[in-house]
């Protein structure tokens, strides 16, 4: 039932893959222990131990009358058992359905991370006044411990950026305030500064941007050559998602308009002077954008020696009188050349080699993530753009779109494969389906405890769901084999006496094997809230809450399903058996 797991690309298999690994190995190794060490030991602790009178426990015995009663009753009105059980599921599974969507589940790091975005062209001394500003304001809220900044990021940093963009490290103390709350006060402190806000958390805010290239849970990405029409298109989106409930950091990628001087060299003018374009603009370019001459040593301390014209003389009126060495000596620049002002985009950023804006959000956690994503699609089906402007929706739910088509494809093969395995054993396809007929039982209190922890529907959460399918599955061969074992080794007839009797003598197994299971879960029950269990917590949930109704619901459904279909294929082993010993061919017995 884990094959899903290895079938996992991407950030998700790399979470989940060495789960899947590490039980695989813990159910091998268990199996070798049980053939190889039990037997041993018991051969040599056991074999001195008195011999004591076996009898059940107060209160397995309790429970072992339960259980009788209860599936007296049921035997009685068999169609209203299967018929109950079958709307529970129904009901649970209408209830997935309407569980909040999530790729992930939401990590408590214990810090923040706020995203700043000045206006272009902005300089170093102001956009450090104004983050001074803002970890001041950081700073008024009670649950900040400390602030960290980091203004713009070097020329040579995979992701560089300008000065405009700024982020600040906050690292938060535990507080009976829910983090949306903290997140909301910290986005109203810093409205009042001239900067878009994106608040997240460190490594939430890394995946996100693996996932889908932004900085943001949700995105609408505009692509075409014309960045102007683009442009208004984003602003267009941006404007009309300001009225989606639910969605906060409502921003433009920050592409602006910036002043430019433009040098347009005329070829002619500049052969007439004995220069090429390319040797004019070179000139320029080492007056106005500055030539290293040389370096200064003062010890271990190098500093370059640079060329190049005053601020003041950097400008479209100065650039035409700049004179420009020829062969035949100095020449204005405007002699060779049309010196001009324009304005340029601050920055082109490309996907897949078309210009992009992207207009991105996050959730403030009121609604799911995949309302969200629906009112965005619809957003998109309305919108008119020009012709060459092409607007994509993306964000992490199509991450979990995709691994949630994945687990189900791969699960329903899974399934196939186990059925394969029990028909193997049993020869019957009916038997088969009894014993698998237990892992929709654990839908139902899976799909419970999710609402009532207050988990969404995750990938964790669905990984849960796969472990579980295994775990529940076992509680049905065990009742099976031995309803089995009983009529082709010790004589019992097909009826409600065996299908009691064999009940009976497997609920001690069957509730060690679920309260040994439900058990171990605890630990990552608990605490839910606490740094470094999100990933786990719900999956520990959903097999706790499924294993509950699974062992409950296994206690009378099955009994009523193998009395109910069970008589042919049982019949068909025992007169397979009966014609084996006929033809002399009678192996030792074989149990089931």
């Amino acid at each position: 039932m884990l094959l899903p797991l290895f079938a996992l690309s991407g950030l998700e298999g790399r979470l989940f893959v060495p789960l899947g690994a590490a039980y695989i190995v813990s159910i091998l190794a268990s199996l070798l222990v049980s053939i190889t060490v039990t037997p041993a030991l018991a051969s040599f602790l056991l074999v001195k131990v008195p011999k004591l009178a076996h009898g059940d426990t107060p209160v397995l015995r309790a429970l072992k009358r339960w259980q009788a009663r209860v599936l007296e009753g049921a035997f009685r009105r068999p169609l209203l058992v299967v018929g109950g059980v079958a709307g529970a599921v129904a009901l649970a599974a209408i209830g997935a359905v309407l569980l909040p969507r999530a790729f992930l589940p939401s990590f408590n790091e214990g810090t923040a991370l706020v995203g700043m975005r000045f206006e272009p062209g902005i300089g170093l001394e102001q956009s450090q006044r104004l983050g001074l500003i803002a970890e001041r304001l950081v700073m008024q809220v009670p649950e900040v411990v400390s602030v960290g900044r980091r203004t713009g990021r070097a020329e040579l940093d995979p992701h560089a950026e300008g000065v405009h963009a700024a982020e600040i490290d906050v690292t938060l103390r535990a507080s009976s305030r829910p983090r949306e709350v903290v997140f909301a006060e910290i986005r109203e402190r810093l409205a009042v500064l001239p900067a878009s806000v994106v608040m997240g958390q460190p490594i939430s805010h890394r995946i996100d941007h693996m996932l889908s290239g932004v900085r943001a849970a949700l995105s609408l990405k505009v692509f075409g050559e014309d960045q102007e029409a683009a442009r208004i298109v984003a602003q267009g989106l941006r404007a009309r998602m300001q009225g989606i409930p639910g969605l906060v950091d409502i921003n433009v990628e920050a592409q602006t308009l910036v002043p430019q001087v433009e040098i347009r060299v005329d070829p002619a003018a500049a052969a007439l002077h004995g220069l090429t374009p390319q040797a004019v603009t070179a000139a320029v370019e080492a007056l106005a954008g500055g030539r290293v001459l040389g370096a200064l040593g003062e010890g271990a301390r190098r500093t370059d020696v640079v060329l190049r014209l005053p601020e003041a003389e950097r400008n479209a009126d100065a650039l035409r009188d700049l004179l420009v060495p020829t062969p035949y000596g100095l020449v204005p620049l405007w002699r060779l050349a049309e010196v001009v002002e324009t304005t340029v985009t601050n920055e082109i950023l490309r996907e897949n080699g078309a210009r992009r804006i992207v207009v991105y959000a996050n959730s403030d956690g009121s609604r799911d993530m995949a309302a969200l994503a629906a009112d965005l699609a619809r957003l998109v089906a309305e919108a008119a753009p020009p012709p060459g402007i092409r607007i994509v929706l993306d964000g992490t739910f199509r991450a979990q779109e995709a691994a949630s088509r994945a687990i189900a494809i791969l699960g329903a093969v899974s399934a196939l494969l186990v059925l394969l395995v029990l028909w193997q054993r049993y020869r019957s396809v009916v038997l088969a389906l009894i014993v698998l007929a237990v892992v929709p039982m654990g839908l139902v209190g899976a799909v419970a405890a999710l609402w009532i922890a207050g988990q969404p529907l995750s990938v964790a959460s669905m990984i849960g769901f796969v472990t579980l399918a295994g775990i529940a599955a076992r509680n049905g061969i065990l009742k099976v084999s031995h309803w089995i074992n009983l009529a082709l080794h010790e004589g019992e007839t097909f009826g409600p006496g065996l299908v009691i009797r064999g009940t009976l003598e497997r609920l001690a197994p069957v509730l060690m094997t679920a309260l040994s299971a439900g058990l171990a879960l605890v630990p990552l029950m608990i605490g839910a809230g606490e740094a470094g269990r999100e990933i786990l917590h719900p999956v520990a949930v959903t097999i706790f809450g499924g294993l509950v109704t699974a062992t409950l619901f296994d206690a009378v459904l099955t009994p009523v399903l193998f009395l109910l279909f069970g008589r042919r294929p049982l019949e068909r082993l025992i007169a397979a058996r009966d014609a084996a010993a006929e033809a002399g061919a009678l192996r030792p017995a074989t149990t089931f």
